[in-house]
């Protein structure tokens, strides 16, 4: 079986695409830059040329939500994209397109279905993408993470799946991250790009904070904001205690990024719907910004769900200061034991054979596919 993944959330794929057979061939099309209009390399890249898996970078754009220098550029690529997308697949050839939604799904999906190549979606949030909505038309299967996505697709291509999760998480690299000392360990993660308004957030109240705890801070690499060097710098200049309490990285492997949540005593994030899974889960307290500019207030969603949970607090960025998260990140520390998820395991179950299950959706799609062929 020859399975092209469509980048969009990347923790799902890699979960997918390590329990595929080992026979099947795998191309990736995805983003080589994080960000439109900037030149800093993106984590998908970095991941999945170092596994040795060919990636197909896609250039088109996108219907952006905020009026920018990028938004008419960005439509005007479009049919760009379907053009490009319809060559890629032309030369990869693959027997089936499996997307994890974002908007290069929607062109390689269209061309997918010029192609008579049958395509598989996969939604992870609880509502539900742009994107995956409008491929769901050309998808012959729409796995689902939440029943509460279920309303915006066709009732009879839904499939429950569940949200796939890596199943082994490797430590090589990991202990190089972790700072001295014995003091609290907080991780602070804005997400595979990493996110510029908590980096802010960070730098401001980064003193205090390194006086009672150590952390570890992943920044991203826009290369618009530079907040990665900025950040060294300003590390540089405190005092030498506690330069060693701060470790400063651009980016964590998805693969590692479970190991460093179980070794924290608190987890700084957005709430992305993948990094939310992974903390019920482990059952990981966390302090949670929602991204103000998502789809449907999608991570303020998470976020709430997160609280209701059990398991840790919020602040929208509109009301954060770092006065508020100084306060935040100690309080939750000193009272870490009220943060308990009772449900963790039920919620578990929920998710742990989600990737298998994709793969074998993806299996009968194929055998479908040739049987009619």
């Amino acid at each position: 079986m020859k399975v092209a993944i469509v980048g969009g959330h990347m923790t799902p794929a890699l979960a997918v695409i390590a329990a595929l057979p080992k026979e099947t061939q795998v191309s990736y099309v995805g983003r080589k830059h994080a960000f439109e209009g900037d030149k800093g390399v993106s984590l998908e890249y970095q991941t999945i040329t170092k596994m040795g898996i060919p990636f197909y970078p896609l250039t088109t754009g996108r219907v952006q939500r905020r009026l920018s220098l990028h938004t008419v550029p960005s439509l005007v690529k479009i049919p760009y994209g379907v053009t490009q997308a319809l060559l890629l697949l032309r030369k990869i050839k693959p027997d089936i397109v499996m997307s994890f939604g974002g908007y290069l799904s929607v062109p390689v999906g269209f061309a997918a279905s010029l192609l008579h190549i049958p395509v598989v979606i996969h939604e992870q949030t609880q509502e539900a993408g742009l994107g995956n909505k409008v491929v769901a038309r050309f998808a012959k299967k729409v796995c689902l993470s939440w029943e509460s996505s279920a309303k915006y697709f066709p009732k009879e291509k839904i499939v429950m799946t569940g949200n796939p999760l890596l199943k082994t998480y490797p430590t090589a690299g990991i202990e190089g991250l972790i700072p001295e000392g014995r003091l609290p360990l907080v991780v602070i993660v804005g997400g595979s790009a990493g996110s510029h308004a908590l980096n802010v957030f960070v730098e401001k109240s980064a003193e205090k904070l390194l006086e009672k705890i150590r952390v570890i801070h992943q920044t991203g690499d826009a290369q618009v904001f530079d907040d990665f060097e900025r950040l060294a710098g300003m590390r540089s200049q405190l005092p030498k205690d506690l330069q060693k309490r701060y470790v400063l990285t651009k980016f964590v492997d998805p693969q590692n990024i479970v190991t460093l949540f179980k070794k924290a005593d608190l987890v700084v994030s957005r709430a992305g719907v993948n990094t939310i899974t992974e903390l019920l889960i482990l059952n990981q307290p966390a302090l949670l910004i929602p991204l103000p500019s998502g789809q449907k207030n999608e991570q303020l969603k998470n976020a709430q769900y997160f609280k209701k949970m059990g398991l840790g607090e919020y602040f929208e960025q509109s009301e954060l200061t770092p006065e508020k998260l100084f306060d935040g990140i100690l309080g939750m520390i000193e009272k870490k034991g009220d943060y308990i998820n009772a449900h963790h395991q039920e919620f578990a179950k929920l998710h742990e054979g989600a990737a298998s299950h994709i793969v074998e959706i993806l299996e009968n799609a194929c055998k479908k596919s040739e049987t009619k062929a």
